[in-house]
């Protein structure tokens, strides 16, 4: 997502063509729908949460967006444009295969605890906004699973398996800490992870 200066308008006269009065009311209410859900769960957000949160008017919202659904999926985007930004920037590739996933790994965790309400909405409320949003879920975490694959050297069947399955044990175990806001139980999983790692490497058949 480009760089978008979300600070509130001012009134009258400010210089802003229309484009760009749209994209800053636009990053507004995604960044308000996050801090929302994150705060309240998706199913008690309301539309009057976000444009408060906002600081734009019912009829903003809604030439951006037709219903709450449509904001979240869009907010769900971003956060996932967040989250992954800093992962899909390659490590070292001199490093062996496991430090090269600790070093994605590390970057993965601070996002996590730099950006907790987009956080929530990719990992957590996700799974109160629909099928759709689920499916949209399940394509990224395949997507995860690519990007573990590729660090770790992995290609045959065995090894695959066993990416996807770290990807959703780490997605699992990530997501109480993140409900409870609760930072060092998020680090606390580092190495715990990276020895599990480390026995999927040693014993993945290629």
């Amino acid at each position: 997502m480009a760089p978008v200066d979300t600070a509130r308008l001012p009134r009258g006269r400010h210089g802003l063509s229309r484009e760009e009065v749209g994209r800053a009311q636009r990053a507004r209410l995604l960044l308000a729908m996050a801090d929302a859900v994150s705060r309240k769960g998706f199913v008690a957000t309301t539309v009057a949460d976000v444009i408060a949160g906002a600081g734009v008017s019912r009829e903003t919202f809604y030439q951006q967006f037709h219903s709450k659904s449509a904001c979240f999926m869009a907010t769900f985007d971003a956060a996932a444009e967040v989250l992954f930004a800093r992962v899909d920037d390659g490590p070292d590739l001199a490093l062996a295969p496991v430090d090269r996933f600790a070093e994605v790994f590390d970057r993965y965790l601070d996002t996590l605890v730099e950006h907790r309400a987009h956080a929530r909405v990719f990992l957590v409320e996700v799974y109160a906004a629909g099928p759709e949003a689920i499916d949209r879920r399940a394509a990224m975490q395949q997507r995860v699973v690519e990007v573990v694959a590729e660090l770790l050297g992995t290609t045959g069947p065995r090894g695959r398996f066993a990416c996807t399955v770290l990807v959703a044990a780490v997605g699992a175990l990530v997501t109480k800490p993140l409900v409870d806001d609760d930072i060092d139980a998020l680090r606390a999983l580092r190495d715990p992870v990276l020895d599990l790692v480390a026995h999927v490497v040693a014993t993945a058949d290629d």
